[in-house]
């Protein structure tokens, strides 16, 4: 019976881990996805990008061809 109770204590400890890790992955990404709209959203910082895009082309060398 001591036994019984120690597999099932045991195994519930794994199933709080395991939901407590995918709580905490699905509110990073919920974080990240906040930070993606508001950035998106912000006129300055979408100018800031395309500059970067640009420039980053520029140094890019050109992909092989096939």
């Amino acid at each position: 019976m001591c036994s019984i109770a120690r597999a099932l204590h045991l195994r519930l400890d794994d199933d709080l881990t395991l939901s407590t890790e995918a709580r905490a992955r699905r509110r990073k990404r919920v974080a990240l996805r906040e930070e993606a709209r508001r950035l998106a959203a912000d006129p300055k910082n979408r100018t800031e990008l395309a500059a970067l895009r640009d420039e980053l082309d520029e140094i890019t060398p050109p992909w092989p061809a096939d």
